[in-house]
């Protein structure tokens, strides 16, 4: 029996639903009832009746799912899929930046650890992070965090004045206007996406066709027709947007776009942590319970 074939039985067996994140390997994507960005794993996560949901992405996405669901048994098949963008801030920090601004409205990133989603108003990913801002009373101070290219580009579509946290995402903020440049140079003509959390974005907008969430990003791929697009994010989601629409080139900006920590999980590790139930994900409940309602607004979104 095939890898693949020894997960989708243990699935079954185990009554589990397996999520995969847009930038997982091909072999774990093909394996996954549901493949998405972070606002629809989360709302997949929530609506799920299955006991047991194994993330296939990175810890704060598995913590989210355990908030989602406090009856249910999340894993995450390894734990050193971290996050550096959920780690450039600490809820104490977050704690003393809320002190400086009384009454401000913190909107966090779902990119966040469940402590810092528990001292926030409002979640947010990229796919709605304008939305939720919008929503914030015109009168009420924000602070926004923790990615300062994803603030600054939804300072500029809703022209309201945010404090940003000096946070990024370093396979994203690596990508600058020059690698942009050089792709460019490299097929003429080609479409430009990219993610709001790329260096290259918010530098080099003139430069840039789209600036899209990941799931923005799959669905142009089934929608365009353009021969060629360049791709501003990780690597990991071009396998999916490859198989949508095999007619299109898509390319990515730069090879080495790659996240260490989403590269953590492989099949084996799925298959390893359907069968001896690794690593079970625990969120304390009064964290749970105070991340829960911002979360729960951003679902509802």
């Amino acid at each position: 029996m095939s890898l693949e074939s020894e997960v989708r039985r243990l699935k079954e067996d185990r009554q589990a639903v397996l999520l995969a994140h847009n930038y997982q390997v091909p072999e774990v994507q093909d394996a996954a009832d549901y493949v998405g960005d972070s606002l629809y794993l989360s709302r997949k996560a929530a609506e799920t009746d299955r006991p047991l949901i194994v993330f296939a992405g990175v810890r704060f996405m598995a913590e989210t799912a355990k908030i989602l669901n406090p009856t249910k048994t999340v894993l995450l098949p390894d734990l050193k899929a971290g996050c550096a963008l959920a780690d450039s801030i600490t809820v104490e920090e977050l704690r003393r930046w809320k002190s400086e601004h009384p009454g401000a409205a913190v909107v966090s990133y779902i990119n966040t650890t469940a402590e810092v989603k528990a001292e926030s108003d409002y979640i947010c990913t990229s796919s709605n992070a304008a939305r939720v801002v919008s929503s914030v009373p015109a009168d009420q101070e924000i602070l926004f965090l923790p990615d300062m290219f994803l603030g600054e580009h939804v300072r500029k579509v809703t022209g309201r004045a945010m404090h940003l946290w000096v946070g990024d995402c370093p396979v994203h903020a690596k990508m600058r206007p020059e690698d942009l440049e050089r792709a460019r140079a490299a097929h003429p003509g080609a479409e430009v996406v990219a993610h709001p959390e790329c260096g290259c974005a918010s530098a080099a907008i003139p430069n840039v066709d789209r600036i899209l969430s990941t799931d923005g990003m799959v669905r142009f791929a089934e929608e365009t027709r353009a021969p060629t697009v360049l791709v501003a994010t990780e690597v990991g989601i071009l396998h999916r947007m490859r198989r949508l629409n095999p007619r299109t080139e898509f390319l990515p900006i730069s090879d080495g776009t790659i996240c260490p920590y989403m590269k953590q999980i492989d099949l084996g590790d799925v298959l390893d942590s359907l069968a001896l139930g690794r690593y079970e994900i625990e969120v304390p409940p009064e964290t749970a319970r105070r991340a829960r309602g911002a979360l729960e607004r951003m679902i509802a979104s």
